[in-house]
């Protein structure tokens, strides 16, 4: 049995690859009472049934948040296991509405990556993450630059 390698050294990322990521994640409806609850977000779009029947969606809408906190959890395994320090996201964009029962996956593009100027052991790489839904449709996509150490 192999023991798990969890993320990647900055020497193992090359430029234009994308990495379809493994994990993927059901949205329950208890995951967003929870998280409305945890983040104090109780707008009604997301948790008052009444009030989304009137809504043009017509059903509950999955808090925005809680999908990119998702998306960047599944990306932990490929992209920053062995991060140093997420240094900067940017560019989050909810591209279409993500609802109760939906499932999420998510791939990454690897956009470029360059050596630390001031520590010669760790380097930046800049990635772009997009998550989809079960029909293949992008719901989020964002992007960010991870501090990761170099191969001893």
């Amino acid at each position: 049995m192999k023991a798990s390698n969890l993320g990647n050294y900055y020497e193992d990322f090359e430029k234009g690859i994308v990495i379809e990521h493994s994990l993927s994640k059901t949205i329950f409806e208890s995951d967003n009472n929870l998280f409305s609850l945890l983040t104090m977000n109780h707008h009604p779009v997301h948790l008052n049934l009444d009030h989304v029947a009137q809504h043009q969606h017509g059903k509950i809408l999955v808090v925005g948040t809680l999908v990119f906190s998702l998306v960047v959890g599944m990306t932990v395994p490929d992209i920053s296991g062995k991060a140093i320090a997420n240094l900067e996201y940017e560019s989050v964009n909810h591209l279409n509405p993500v609802f109760i029962n939906d499932t999420i996956y998510a791939k990454t593009t690897i956009l470029d990556k360059w050596e630390s100027k001031s520590k010669n052991d760790r380097g930046i790489v800049y990635v772009e993450t997009i998550a989809y839904n079960q029909n293949q449709q992008a719901v989020l996509s964002f992007k960010r630059k991870v501090l990761i150490p170099k191969k001893a």
